[in-house]
Order: C-alpha cells, then sequence, then structure tokens
C-alpha cells in the first residue's frame, strides 16, 4: 500500500470531494473543475497538492485501501477462533457496504484504468492480492488444507459479493454463508 503523505486541510477537502464523486460518478466522468468545486478549493490548489488527476485518484485508492486493510485487521484481531477469523473480511464487508452501494471502488478503478502502470491501478490491483495474500495467511493459521486453493476461492467470492453490490439481490448473506461452508470444510475439526 502506498504511504500516506501529510495532507493540508485543502488538500483532505480535495481527496473527500474526489474520493466521493469518483466513486459516485466514476473516473472518467469526473474532471479536475468538479472536483476543485466540490471541494471548495481551486484547480491550482489541486495541483498544487496532487500534481495530477492521476496523483490524486492514487491518494484516493490509498486513502480507502487504508480504511479497509484497518477495519479488517480489526475484525481479524478481535476474534479469538482462528477458524472465524478467515471469514472476518466478509463480515467486515457486511458494515463497509452499507456505505458503498456501489460495489468495489478498486474493481471499477481496474475497470477504467487498464493501464498497469497507471499509479491508481498498480493500488487497486495490489488491494487484491493483499486481501488473497490475508486469506492465505488466516487459513494457514487456522490449519485449513490447502490454504492457497482456499484463499483463491474465498478471494473469488468476496470479489463476487462485491460486483454484484449494486444489483438487487443478496449476494452477500450467500457468499458469508458459502465462505464459512468452505473453511469449515477446510479447518481440522474442533476438539
Amino acid at each position: 500500500m502506498q504511504e500516506a503523505q501529510p495532507l493540508t486541510p485543502a488538500g483532505r477537502r480535495i481527496v473527500a470531494a474526489a474520493e466521493e464523486l469518483f466513486y459516485r460518478r466514476g473516473i472518467t466522468a469526473v474532471g479536475v473543475d468538479l472536483i476543485a468545486e466540490h471541494s471548495g478549493t481551486t484547480k491550482r490548489t489541486l495541483y498544487n497538492q496532487f500534481g495530477s488527476k492521476d496523483h490524486l485518484l492514487a491518494t484516493c485508492l490509498a486513502e480507502r485501501d487504508r480504511r479497509w486493510r484497518s477495519l479488517v485487521r480489526a475484525a481479524v484481531d478481535a476474534g479469538d477462533d482462528p477458524v472465524e477469523a478467515v471469514t472476518a473480511p466478509f463480515d467486515v464487508l457486511r458494515t463497509w457496504s452499507g456505505t458503498h452501494t456501489r460495489g468495489c471502488a478498486f474493481i471499477n478503478a481496474l475497470a477504467e484504468l487498464p493501464d498497469p502502470s497507471h499509479p491508481a491501478h498498480r493500488i487497486a490491483a495490489d488491494q487484491k492480492r493483499w486481501l488473497l495474500d490475508l486469506f492465505g495467511e488466516l487459513a494457514t493459521a487456522a490449519g485449513c488444507s490447502d490454504p492457497a486453493t482456499l484463499a483463491t476461492r474465498l478471494l473469488v467470492l468476496h470479489e463476487g459479493a462485491l460486483a454484484t453490490q449494486p444489483l438487487p439481490l443478496d449476494t452477500l448473506s450467500e457468499s458469508i454463508d458459502l465462505a464459512r461452508a468452505l473453511v469449515r470444510a477446510c479447518a481440522p475439526p474442533r476438539r
């Protein structure tokens, strides 16, 4: 994850406005004029703080990633059962989805930014690799058989729940149930 740089109050307003606009309207549909207007700043301030829309977008995704990882880590650390910890990202997703109803900002960014050298593309892709690695670490700690395969399956299930979120379906509840069933099937028997 990209290290966050200290931001001025204007910079924080720009990031907050840009993150909301990018998420609600899409990256290519949002220009710096609109971001400056919504943040109560000028384009000059935006460029002085971030240099470009691309770097502003990367900052927005890095900040969102930091918040997501923090919530997931807190959920993992709060549990005392290593088997239940494997599905903690799904539990966090239930809470996160209450205020983020347009699917995954990282998936959306990857769809709009196909160039892997784009700074925001790298952050979005890294977020997905982090989650895959986390599932693998948690599955290993829980003693699950074949943790790498389980991690891949959980990532696909998690991302599917995110991708279908904007639809009038409740795939999250089914995804959580299926994730728990997958983990229980791979975990050693409880004593």
